[in-house]
């Protein structure tokens, strides 16, 4: 029996090529497993009967949508994860499910090597790479599009060569990935930082002064930092995601141009939409605000950068992750209420909050009658609180 090559497969270009060529250049077997993430787009049927046309011996479709959204996306509003403080892992958390789903599929077809699409310059062949090794450091890995120095142009070639039924325009400008969580667009004539995006970049959202004199105003409900309700309607997280998508994508939210680090130390520009996931990490920052008590959220607020950049640079499975994973979880644990905010012009606005575990205490707070906060006890604390500042001062002053 021949080898057998588990291909991570998009249905695009670079993967459906990998099909022919891992077949032609090792003269292994390929099963293709695509990952349905709820990207949309063309129905997943099609993608796959591409691949058994592409010269797969298998081609196995998975939904994962559910899975994504509560075991991936879910832990990514939690941790209020986003990289570089602006991007909200879009792609970056989609790596270690589709990983996953290779690993489990090679067992269960007996391959012996796995295999993806990613380029040399990108984070994505580290977080597949990383996570294969983490979790079957026995398979092998070909990277036929990174070790073969694959161009869009050879490509194209190779599949006019060997008669691959592949329909890709040679002029289409962008590189995009997509899920439920959201999507990443890149190269053409963005890779000059000056160019603003045109309105043929965006697919997500609406232009945000669309819908301009209609503002959406909605309430989420959140159960342990898990989102359960909109508007009082029950959802699940991959609900909440698509109604946040088709809301706030309307007005416009969701836009982010960014020039962020490369795990490959490079810097790029990257345009995102991500409506859904930028509304429900902003109301979840928000409740967290009320319910997290001041020194537990201060501490949290650290460590968010620290899980983004692991996930960001293909760490999901790391041992300090999991760790952090635990700490983020008990940090929910009060995380439970509702806030209300506006959809505007691609602004999101929070104007409500409400919890049965907040931390607001209104006559702590008020300045009105009723104020129960003893300001006689604040002169002593102020002046100790400041006591090794003025001793020092005074050291430094010759005083």
């Amino acid at each position: 029996m021949s080898d057998r090559v588990v291909l991570a497969y998009s249905g695009g270009l670079d993967t459906s090529v990998a099909i022919s060529w891992i077949g032609k250049e090792t003269g292994a077997e390929v099963i293709a497993v695509a990952i349905d993430l709820g990207q949309g787009g063309e129905d997943m049927e099609l993608v796959r009967q591409r691949a058994l046309d592409c010269g797969a011996v298998e081609s196995v479709v998975v939904d994962a949508r559910d899975e994504f959204a509560d075991e991936y996306c879910l832990p990514t509003i939690q941790a209020n994860a986003l990289y570089m403080d602006r991007y909200p892992l879009v792609s970056a958390i989609s790596r270690p499910l589709i990983v996953k789903h290779i690993v489990e599929a090679a067992r269960a077809h007996g391959g012996t090597i796995v295999s993806h699409g990613c380029t040399g310059k990108g984070n994505d062949q580290v977080r597949f790479e990383v996570g294969f090794g983490a979790l079957a450091p026995d398979l092998q890995v070909i990277a036929p599009v990174r070790d073969y120095a694959w161009t869009r142009e050879k490509a194209i070639a190779f599949a006019e060569e060997n008669q691959i039924p592949i329909n890709v325009s040679k002029k289409s400008p962008f590189s995009i990935d997509q899920n439920v969580w959201g999507r990443a667009v890149e190269t053409g004539f963005l890779e000059d930082l000056w160019n603003a995006p045109t309105k043929d970049v965006y697919d997500y959202t609406q232009d945000p002064t669309v819908n301009w004199n209609a503002p959406d105003e909605l309430i989420i409900s959140f159960e342990a930092g898990k989102p359960v309700a909109i508007d009082g309607k029950p959802v699940t997280v991959l609900e909440a995601i698509e109604e946040l998508n088709r809301r706030a994508g309307a007005q416009g939210v969701g836009r982010l141009d960014v020039v962020e680090d490369r795990l490959v130390g490079i810097k790029s520009r990257e345009i995102y939409e991500a409506p859904g996931a930028m509304v429900l990490i902003t109301a979840h920052q928000e409740l967290e605000h009320v319910t997290l008590e001041r020194e537990l959220g201060r501490y949290k607020r650290q460590m968010e950068q620290r899980w983004s950049e692991l996930v960001y640079d293909g760490l999901w499975f790391s041992p300090l992750k999991d760790a952090l994973d635990t700490f983020v979880a008990k940090t929910q644990e009060r995380v439970t209420g509702d806030i209300r905010l506006q959809l505007h012009g691609g602004a999101i606005i929070v104007n409500g909050r409400r919890s049965s575990q907040s931390l607001y205490d209104f006559n702590l707070a008020t300045y009105d009658e009723g104020d129960s906060f003893n300001q006689a006890a604040s002169k002593g604390f102020v002046e100790i609180h400041g006591l090794s500042s003025k001793v020092a001062a005074k050291r430094d002053l010759g005083l």
